[in-house]
């Protein structure tokens, strides 16, 4: 009986051990199903492919074998005539372009000087930029200094929530062009910055907060009718062009640049262009410059407070921004005294913000009163010489 009982065990036993052979050779056989996933989850797959920090995402070319690999005489000639400062140049094209592909897809390293020329063309299209002088020629019951309140109560407002900065640059935006062609009362102007951030958020976050939560953060001041009455308002007055660049746009390649003759990566002085593009929201002086050119004169300023001692401007970021040291110093110096609090002082939001560790405090860095004159003095331009 017992010898029958084990002959059944040996049988059930190699009845399975036959079953998962055969589904291991049909799962071979079978492509793996790929599961859908939201890109922020990406990182957390066992099965998701990981490109080293080293390597590139374009496939490395083929070199034909044989003599067919040897360079012609003359190619070579002309390659060794290439003067140091245009190896220069492009050494440090390479490595900023390159850089942007292990670091953040989303700058498409490829075609990024394709993007960035096609955002400076965007950036100057008439529908997209506000009026330099709306508050004088068309607000009647609006000064500068209410705007500068509304836009440092907002910069609460994107914290209170976990905006990203992005938001708050295009609710800026949104307020500014409404504003330059819209005439409306001090009343309605708090109305019209929540409604603005609601419709950024929902352009730029994930999970943007809901009418309610604009609300209570006006203490009920307006109703949820009154918030989506707006936000129509600003969609149809603005005809639905949303999209559009900003400093923070400019800022992402420009400080990678600015880093160039650093000698490791500094937080600190990309924490600062942020901070000094921050406050020069405060200001309606700073609403006639394009976006570019207030990302340019802030990484001018941040090297200036981290080295004041250095020329801040080089050829080098002169060629990346498209702007000479003479071209931004208006700017740059309604920059620096709004640094200094000698311009917005009553201001507080943005500089307590950045007074936080997680910020490197850089809002507590000091800075020299004076900028020198000779700084502003035009750089040569880098040259290829072929």
């Amino acid at each position: 009986m017992a010898d029958k009982e084990n002959c059944v065990r040996l049988t059930r036993a190699a009845k399975k051990r036959a079953a998962s052979v055969a589904a291991l050779g049909n799962a071979e056989d079978q492509p793996l199903t790929k599961k859908r996933v939201v890109l922020g989850e990406l990182p957390n797959l066992s099965n998701a492919v990981v490109v080293p920090a080293n390597k590139s995402l374009k496939a490395e070319p083929q070199r034909p074998k044989g003599k067919a690999n040897a360079k012609p005489k003359v190619k070579r000639a002309l390659e060794q005539k290439k003067t140091t400062t245009a190896n220069k140049k492009e050494d440090v094209e390479a490595k900023v372009d390159d850089d942007f592909a292990p670091d953040d897809p989303q700058m498409c390293e490829p075609y990024v000087t394709d993007i960035y020329d096609y955002l400076r063309n965007m950036e100057v299209e008439p529908k997209r930029r506000p009026l330099p002088d709306y508050i004088e020629k068309v607000q009647k019951d609006i000064s500068a200094n209410m705007r500068g309140i509304l836009v440092d109560w907002l910069v609460e407002v994107s914290e209170e929530y976990k905006l990203l900065s992005d938001s708050l640059y295009l609710t800026i935006s949104y307020i500014d062009r409404f504003l330059s062609s819209n005439v409306i009362n001090r009343q309605k102007l708090q109305l019209l910055g929540v409604s603005s951030m609601l419709i950024a958020s929902k352009y730029e976050e994930i999970t943007p907060p809901n009418v309610e939560d604009f609300c209570y953060i006006t203490d009920n001041t307006y109703t949820k009718q009154e918030m989506v009455k707006m936000e129509a308002d600003i969609l149809k007055s603005l005809k639905f062009e949303m999209g559009n660049p900003t400093t923070k746009t400019f800022l992402r390649r420009l400080s990678r640049v600015a880093q160039e003759d650093y000698k490791t990566s500094s937080l600190q002085l990309e924490f600062l262009g942020y901070y000094l593009a921050e406050l020069s929201l405060l200001d309606y002086s700073c609403v006639k410059f394009l976006p570019s050119l207030v990302a340019a004169s802030v990484i001018y300023l941040a090297r200036f407070i981290t080295r004041p001692k250095v020329n801040p401007w080089n050829p080098t970021l002169q060629q990346f921004s498209g702007y000479k040291a003479s071209d931004i110093k208006e700017c740059v110096l309604i920059i620096h005294d709004l640094y200094l609090s000698r311009r917005g002082g009553a201001l507080q939001a943005v500089r307590e913000k950045y007074k936080q560790h997680k910020f490197k405090c850089v809002a507590n860095l000091p800075s020299s009163p004076e900028i020198p004159m000779s700084y502003f003095e035009d750089v040569k331009e880098l040259k290829l010489d072929l």
